[in-house]
């Protein structure tokens, strides 16, 4: 059997595009066709069409093998072929992995890996058994050998994973995507009904009667929102459906245990759930045999990597990733850092006056960071060991490292920035140093802590909720409105002309309204000196003080959605916020400003930050 590579593709139809039927369903409702019945049933039946329909074929697919590089059509005829003998060699860019064909006459792009259903590392090996040279080259063209050693790498990770016998073991296991079912539910549940209203609507119409146009016109609005929404539920539904693997010392999705080798996680293509074409994703799987051949592509949208990996492995497959290496914060070296840190003999992390320096054994600076390039210097705890984090005046990040690796203490390192007037934060430090005292001079402990109105001033992070869900509630706002007009102008009005303003007043309406909420919508402020929820318009809902707040996190145990939640260092809950901000924004401005991510343990006061 030749090594060979299929690109993804969707398998029978995809769903059509419903919006031309939605249109046709609104222009036959214009029309005065008799019986009346015989009228519902053509416009109700071209606006459910798009859901009974089905749609489109696949599309082409590409297949790599030892006959080149060939675009196969539906019917299995050749679209495109580049032969072995044409081609001189194959190279993917590492940043955007774009394919390129390199052949006498020039070079030719071909399009991104991910977008042609190809895994990149896959696509490597696989061009690699078949003989087909294949290189990985930066932006230019020009040979990045540094990427190229990760896919050999990942390769003879592979070739290592395939030839050692695996014995599968272990009872059946089902590991589900991270979904929000009560979000589905509640989608199909308000999208069904407002699709039953509006075409019990048209019957009504159809009932009474459609002599007159206004009539027909008000019906037609009504079988136009509820297609519609059946696309718009539709379209929800497809996107958040749930993805579960069934792992077992037989199978792993249907593949059977015997005839798998290894398997690749990593980046990779996934199948758009709408379209049917493949797109990037975070996360796919590829199953390579015992032959390092490819026998599978499966998909793990919204799977969570660590527990896909460990349950994989723990059942006794091999798993490869294709993430590089990285030093882990209890790995204290040189190699993470610049290269002539690894090369000055003795190198330590020096304080001048005019900036950062690495000194030799000798006290001789080799290497200056001037003060006029450094935007902040912070310091940080991350697995329980201090860390440095120095950004440039642009806030972009240019050295983090352990302080143990630059050989320089916590408090030298504070102290001497201070003295020469680098900016120096040092959240856990003041927070620290602020809570001992507070603990000091505080003999008696309120019951409920003493909001400050406003958070002081001093740097800090203001947290919005996700552009997505500002969007979404634009868009239910305006729905729900235009439901409640068009029906009120119904009942009050009938089919008169002043009917067919009740849909752009409602949409009116209920985007002023959404515009009124949104400018005055609740934020997060993080800072530090603690959090606060301020509105866009600058006043203060409530505020808590650092020293107060043994806790930040995303609480999921309560029904409906899930909540942000503050707790007070004995754990009891202090603020429950409905709307939360993108969480890895959030983890990152507590992670700067020295707020703790998580409930609290309960054990007492916080121990002081590291080499303090």
């Amino acid at each position: 059997m030749d090594h060979e590579l299929v690109g993804l593709r969707a398998e029978g139809r995809r769903p059509p595009g419903g919006a031309p039927f939605a249109l046709l369903a609104f222009a036959v409702a214009l029309i005065p066709l008799k019986p009346s019945w015989l009228w519902a049933a053509l416009v109700l039946g071209l606006a459910a069409l798009p859901l009974v329909l089905p749609g489109q074929r696949p599309g082409p697919r590409w297949k790599l093998s030892s006959a080149g590089l060939e675009l196969v059509g539906r019917d299995g005829e050749i679209l495109q072929s580049y032969a072995p003998g044409r081609v001189q060699e194959l190279s993917i860019s590492a940043d955007e992995q774009v394919l390129t064909v390199h052949h006498k006459f020039g070079a030719t792009q071909l399009g991104t890996l991910p977008e042609m259903g190809f895994e990149p590392h896959a696509f490597f090996v696989t061009a690699r058994r078949a003989g087909i040279p294949v290189h990985v080259v930066d932006g230019d063209f020009a040979p990045d050998p540094d990427e190229e050693q990760d896919y050999l790498d990942v390769e003879a990770a592979l070739m290592s994973a395939v030839v050692e016998a695996a014995s599968p073991s272990g009872e059946a296991v089902t590991l589900t995507s991270q979904g929000d079912g009560a979000s589905r539910l509640r989608a199909a549940l308000l999208g069904g009904t407002a699709v039953a209203l509006a075409w019990l609507m048209v019957v009504v119409s159809a009932v009474q009667g459609t002599e007159t146009l206004s009539a027909r016109f008000g019906a037609g609005l009504w079988a136009l929102g509820g297609a519609l929404a059946a696309l718009a539920v539709r379209r929800r539904l497809r996107r958040t459906s749930p993805v579960r693997w069934e792992i077992s010392d037989k199978a792993v999705q249907g593949v059977p245990a015997d005839s798998i080798g290894a398997l690749l996680l990593g980046p990779g293509p996934e199948l758009n759930p709408l379209s049917g074409e493949p797109e990037y994703a975070p996360l796919t799987a590829v199953v390579f045999d015992h032959g390092l051949r490819v026998i599978g592509q499966l998909n793990a949208r919204g799977m969570d990597e660590f527990q896909l990996a460990h349950t994989l492995d723990e059942h006794g497959y091999r798993v490869v990733s294709t993430a590089p290496a990285a030093i882990r914060p209890s790995e204290y070296g040189l190699d993470g850092l610049p290269e002539i840190f690894s090369q000055v003999p003795g190198g330590r992390l020096v304080v001048g006056e005019d900036g950062l320096g690495w000194a030799d054994m000798a006290g001789d600076v080799m290497l200056k960071m001037p003060a006029e390039r450094i935007g902040v210097v912070e310091l940080l705890t991350v697995d329980g060991h201090a860390w440095l984090r120095v950004y440039d005046t642009d806030g972009e990040e240019f050295l983090a490292a352990p302080l143990k690796a630059l050989r320089i203490a916590r408090t030298d390192l504070r102290e001497k920035a201070r003295a020469v007037g680098l900016p120096v934060t040092d959240a856990e430090y003041d927070a620290y140093l602020s809570a001992a005292f507070h603990g000091a001079v505080s003999t008696i402990a309120a019951e409920d802590p003493a909001p400050l109105p406003t958070p002081e001033g001093g740097p800090g992070a203001l947290l919005d909720v996700t552009p997505r869900a500002r969007l979404w509630a634009y868009g239910v706002t305006a729905a729900v409105t235009l439901l409640i007009t068009v029906t009120i102008a119904w009942v009050f009005l009938g089919f008169s002309p002043v009917m067919a303003w009740s849909v752009p007043l409602g949409l009116a309406i209920g985007f002023v309204g959404a515009w009124l909420y949104d400018r005055n919508r609740s934020q997060l402020r993080v800072s530090v000196h603690g959090i606060a929820s301020v509105t866009r318009l600058g006043r203060t809902d409530w505020s808590l003080r650092r020293e107060t707040v043994g806790g930040v996190g995303i609480d999921h145990s309560g029904e409906g959605i899930p909540r942000l939640v503050v707790w007070s260092p004995a754990g009891r809950v202090l603020r429950r916020v409905s709307f939360a901000p993108d969480l890895a924004e959030l983890r990152r401005a507590c992670e700067r400003y020295g707020l703790p991510w998580g409930p609290p343990d309960g054990a007492g006061s916080a121990a002081p930050p590291p080499e303090i």
